[in-house]
């Protein structure tokens, strides 16, 4: 599919439905100021930060651009424009220009994007991997055969097929490291591109002039086998890692496809249609069923229900909303069938606006301390580049023939291709793990903060307590007549919740036996109320809000100013009989989880948009002394910005919407398998089972992989020590250089395969 670019033509640009860009594009009104777009975009072809400041440079370049942001990490941008100056298909433009790809940010354009990468990188590892063992096979005659064995016509005749056979690796399958060593060089930085594409292009150029000229200065060694194996054996690491993260982010998108994409929108003469999200209009008028999530920001226009705004606001019960009432996008219908009017779309809404915020966190995300083996390889590298320029000045003037081959031996045995697998293969099998054990990750690198991380914020409802749908309502007995049983109030309420939709009704009557309550007759349930039956002797029971139950001066005289917020009342005739009132339950291994990252050097917060007494209660239940309620997404994103100002890595647990800013600011960021999806794709990794005793697991092997990478880099190390004085010294020829090199890629792999034993 190609890549959707509206056209730039003259004058302003107008947000319209048809427009693949007004989804991703919010207005932003700064002060006084004039109104600016701020436009989400997914980029392909990003492989590290110099890709990242290539992007941003280029965007920043267009007339009408403002501000551009670029996270390497997430593949994403976030752009604010001018739309009186410029539109999305001119920085679009900019951005294919400089040699990546841009679709808006959703998960249509991410698919598409992952396709094309996979498919093009699938077709250079096989172009690569086959041509390597035809090389190989022609190679192997000069190898096996004794000195004087093989025909020089016939030698001469196989390095030809060989040269053919490297001429499609070099053009094709070598594009992605020619291509990264040409960024990086522009951005006055080296990678690990650079020596691999110089490497690359001496041991061809070397080889090439060898088989032309067998006489010439550059001798008659040709190297075409070890260039196309180590060209394979990078290329399957990068699909490798590619694979493993595609993986992730695809099992995250499936869950957002799961949130229903059609509406029922209700016609001037009444009838109703099923239209599609995207096709919404403000005014539109809707209804929306049970069970179903509001599908834009709105009013209420007639009926009450109840609404799961645990996603937004991180409050374990369903809010009451009368007629009158705001909605919001992506909330859920939990009571009763509502028509509602259509207020905000898209960019607009507040779930939007959340996930505005969420982008904005990605391309601000603090990187500095992640990508160790990086850090260790970049004076390693500039001393290879040093070493192999020196190596052939001196050879140039001591044996002008050898020289080339002693350049090229010195960059083949040094060439970092252990140094390159040392980090990716010891946190590729790490992450391979994790996933087994319950954790899947979006970031290759997260392994890293996970291990180093030395402050935790963590959410309470969903994350540290079970998610809501399945709390454990406590009876409190509140003057019940003689002779009624605490069984017996517990059948009658759950008899009377047994014929309610509400969730804490749900669990209620899961609760109790309601066969043995006395027969009611007359129920029904009253809207924004409860539930209401007469019994065999007429009395008139009530199940529901407090002061419907019982009138206020009752509540209030009989203590339910003292009772959770979150409560059923149960009465009998107006007389108070008893309350239920939910006892969060704390996950079974969240307070062993708290104390052994207390234990291991981890200061935790605890952060909340539920209610301040309800969260010192769980944070008293699991060992949290530093706890904070009643936050707002922004407040919850200034505290960890604050935690970071002062140093260290800072990591995020969490499950709701609320949570999602947070989770993509952290340096390190773990979201629950029950949680928002939206909270889920924004951070670095997911708890599929849920268990909190994971992430101590999970740290525990974090930290041995980093053990195991130092390991690796030290063996690289130590074998280009060993290698490289015998190549500078001539004894070591280009391909023993290229045997040596695979071996020490063999030799990490290996160790890095140690960390899938558990």
């Amino acid at each position: 599919m190609p890549v959707v670019t509206p056209a730039a033509a003259p004058g302003p640009w107008v947000r319209t439905p048809a427009d693949p860009w007004a989804r991703v594009t919010r207005w932003i009104v700064a002060g006084r100021g004039p109104r600016q777009a701020q436009t989400a975009v997914r980029l392909g072809g990003m492989h590290c930060g110099a890709c990242a400041a290539a992007v941003e440079q280029a965007v920043r370049a267009v007339p009408g651009v403002v501000s551009a942001h670029v996270s390497a990490a997430a593949q994403c941008a976030v752009i604010r424009w001018d739309p009186c100056a410029t539109q999305p298909g001119r920085f679009v433009s900019a951005i294919e220009q400089a040699g990546y790809s841009a679709v808006p940010d959703t998960a249509a354009g991410a698919r598409e994007q992952r396709r094309s990468q996979e498919r093009t990188a699938l077709w250079q590892l096989f172009v690569a991997a086959f041509c390597a063992m035809q090389v190989m096979m022609l190679a192997a005659p000069a190898y096996l055969s004794d000195s004087g064995e093989l025909a020089p016509d016939l030698k001469r005749l196989f390095d030809w097929g060989s040269w053919v056979l490297a001429l499609p690796v070099l053009f094709f399958s070598a594009a992605p490291f020619f291509s990264g060593a040409w960024r990086a060089l522009r951005e006055r930085r080296i990678g690990m591109d650079v020596p691999v594409s110089l490497g690359i292009a001496v041991a061809f150029v070397a080889s090439t002039a060898a088989l032309f000229d067998p006489g010439g200065s550059l001798g008659g060694e040709v190297y075409f086998d070890s260039l196309t194996m180590f060209i394979s054996f990078l290329l399957g690491s990068r699909y490798l890692e590619m694979r493993a993260r595609h993986r992730a982010e695809a099992h995250l998108e499936a869950s957002a496809e799961a949130w229903s994409r059609t509406a029922l929108r209700v016609r001037p003469d009444g009838t109703v249609d099923t239209v599609d999200v995207a096709d919404l209009r403000l005014g539109d008028v809707l209804r929306v069923p049970v069970g179903q999530a509001f599908p834009a920001d709105g009013t209420l226009l007639s009926g009450s229900t109840q609404v799961d705004e645990s996603m937004l606001s991180g409050e374990a019960v369903p809010v009451e909303k009368p007629a009158g009432a705001a909605i919001a996008a992506g909330t859920l219908n939990q009571g009763s069938p509502v028509e509602m009017r259509v207020d905000a779309l898209g960019a607009d809404t507040r779930y939007e606006q959340i996930m505005a915020l969420v982008r904005e966190a990605q391309t601000e995300r603090n990187t500095q301390g992640l990508r160790l083996a990086d850090r260790w390889a970049g004076p390693f590298l500039w001393t290879v580049l040093l070493m192999a320029v020196a190596a052939g000045t001196a050879w140039w003037m001591i044996e002008p023939a050898r020289a080339i081959g002693v350049a090229v031996a010195v960059l083949i045995v040094t060439c970092p291709c252990a140094l390159s697998l040392a980090g990716p293969s010891a946190l590729m099998v790490a992450a391979g793990s994790l996933a087994r054990r319950g954790l899947l990750l979006r970031r290759m690198d997260a392994i890293e903060g996970l291990a180093r991380m030395d402050r935790l914020f963590i959410d309470k409802t969903g994350t540290l307590t079970a998610i809501p749908g399945g709390e454990t309502l406590q009876m409190r007995r509140l003057g019940p007549p003689a002779g009624a049983s605490d069984d017996a109030l517990r059948a009658m309420a759950a008899a009377l919740a047994g014929w309610s939709s509400h969730p804490l009704a749900r669990s209620l009557a899961a609760q109790a036996d309601a066969a043995a309550a006395p027969a009611l007759r007359q129920i029904e349930e009253l809207r924004s109320k409860g539930m209401q039956g007469v019994d065999g002797e007429g009395a008139i029971w009530r199940l529901g809000a407090r002061d419907w139950a019982f009138g206020a001066d009752a509540a209030a005289d009989h203590g339910a100013g003292d009772a959770a917020p979150s409560s059923l009342w149960l009465s009998r005739d107006g007389q108070v009989l008893a309350s239920f009132d939910v006892d969060e339950r704390l996950r079974s291994d969240a307070a062993a989880c708290v104390r052994d990252l207390q234990a291991d050097g981890v200061r935790i917060t605890l952060v909340s948009g539920d209610l301040p007494a309800r969260v010192a209660v769980i944070a008293g239940q699991s060992g949290i002394a530093d706890f904070h309620g009643g936050l707002q997404p922004e407040q919850k994103l200034s505290m960890l910005s604050a935690a970071q100002q002062s140093g260290g890595v800072v990591a995020m647990v969490g499950d709701g919407i609320n949570d999602a800013p947070v989770l993509a600011k952290a340096d390190l960021s773990i979201a629950m398998g029950e949680g928002a999806w939206v909270a889920r794709s924004s951070a670095d990794g997911v708890l599929i089972g849920n268990g909190l005793a994971e992430l101590v697991r999970a740290r525990a092997l974090a930290q041995r992989t980093l053990r195991v990478v130092k390991q690796n880099l030290v063996w690289a190390a130590a074998y280009n020590l060993a290698c490289v004085p015998m190549a500078l010294l001539g004894w070591l020829p280009p391909w023993a250089a290229g045997l040596g090199m695979a071996a020490s890629s063999l030799a990490v792999v290996l160790n890095a395969a140690r960390l899938s034993r558990p």
